[in-house]
């Protein structure tokens, strides 16, 4: 029976990710999972596309807070959890959406500008304006979503990331880690390459406060990967002696055309059920399964 191996959240919309041995299931995802970004000027976000360097920047959640430190600063950083009560609103836009946030102040925006030697600014997502995911692949159902690109969770599975480690030492590439990919489940288990690509809904009971909580999530959408999936997640950077991977290896034989030819690997899901319940790394999971035609 496939079960989740590992669990993340990235509070910092392409900051460093922190694993989770439980997390709670909110309507949007997992609780803080991109509930920050950094933006330019005019409110567009930036990511690691622009700044590989973001992956550097470390996320912990405290009792009350997110504290954050970067490598490249001697003094640290806090995030109450509670939002700003006068905080400024702002127009925000990610990819083609956009809809307002709250500014997070200056003594933030100083010192995400110092950590990116760049002038930009923190925002919190506004749970007043909801976002959703796009209704082309949720149906009829209304998924909301925050900071993510497009959808509420990523899935991955632990077989598939073997299969393109296994093509890499094939050509004489290093391997690389799950963390490439930025998920926020891991599967493993009772699961072969690439199955996720045909898993319709993964059902399990997750840990309620007084009784387990049936949860549903369901795939709804390949995730082409994008060059982030380059950049050493440690170091801020690419691989010097290989640069361009895994995409090139994923070019080979991982280009969906549901997605305009993008490379793929995971799989974009919503919360259909079970917001208040908590998922632990070990849960088993049932997997209701799609095969075309």
């Amino acid at each position: 029976m496939p079960f989740i191996s590992a669990l993340y959240v990235y509070p910092i919309k392409s900051c460093a990710g922190i694993a989770l041995q439980a997390a709670d299931v909110v309507s949007h995802g997992l609780r803080w999972d991109r509930h920050w970004m950094v933006v330019e000027g005019d409110g567009r976000f930036v990511s690691q596309r622009e700044y590989p360097r973001m992956a550097t920047i470390r996320t912990a959640l405290a009792a009350d807070r997110l504290e954050l430190s970067a490598p490249t600063l001697h003094d640290t950083f806090a995030l109450p959890f509670d939002a700003p009560a006068h905080a400024r609103t702002v127009r925000v836009t990610v990819w083609k959406d956009s809809f307002r946030a709250l500014d997070e102040g200056d003594a933030a925006a100083q010192w995400f500008s110092r950590a990116l030697a760049a002038p930009v600014r923190l925002v919190r997502f506004d749970p007043d304006p909801v976002r959703h995911a796009s209704r082309k692949w949720t149906g009829e159902i209304e998924a909301p979503v925050q900071f993510a690109d497009g959808f509420p969770l990523l899935v991955t599975n632990e077989s598939s990331l073997d299969e393109i480690n296994r093509r890499l030492a094939g050509k004489g590439a290093s391997a690389v880690p799950m963390n490439r990919f930025r998920p926020n489940i891991v599967l493993a288990g009772d699961l072969d390459a690439f199955d996720e690509d045909y898993v319709d809904t993964v059902r399990l009971d997750a840990h309620g406060e007084h009784q387990r909580v049936p949860v549903v999530l369901r795939l709804v959408k390949p995730c082409a990967r994008c060059p982030i999936t380059t950049v050493d997640q440690t170091r801020g950077a690419p691989d010097p002696a290989w640069p361009h991977e895994p995409l090139d290896t994923l070019a080979g034989w991982r280009a969906d055309p549901r997605v305009d030819g993008g490379l793929t690997f995971g799989q974009n899901a919503i919360v259909i059920a079970g917001q208040g319940g908590q998922l632990r790394v070990g849960d088993a999971t049932r997997c209701e399964w799609h095969f075309p035609g």
